[in-house]
């Protein structure tokens, strides 16, 4: 699933490709944001970490992965 951040006083957003689910992602935030200097770890899918101040976080946006079709199908009305 792909993960967009908005961090405040930055102009580009994090984008992150992550396996957790939106519900890990969604409950990490709230965790965060629970404590006075939380701290939003997310992992990614390349082994790696994004780690945000939780106080910093303006946005989350959560996007599930899409099948996408491959080929030519028609549609019928």
């Amino acid at each position: 699933m792909q993960v967009r951040i908005g961090v405040q006083n930055v102009a580009k957003e994090l984008v992150v490709d992550t396996g957790q689910s939106a519900d890990e992602v969604q409950n990490a935030l709230a965790e965060a944001l629970a404590e006075p200097d939380g701290v939003l770890v997310l992992k990614d899918r390349r082994a790696g970490r994004i780690v945000v101040p939780a106080r910093r976080v303006g946005y989350l946006e959560i996007a599930e992965d899409e099948q996408r079709s491959v080929g030519f199908g028609t549609q019928y009305a």
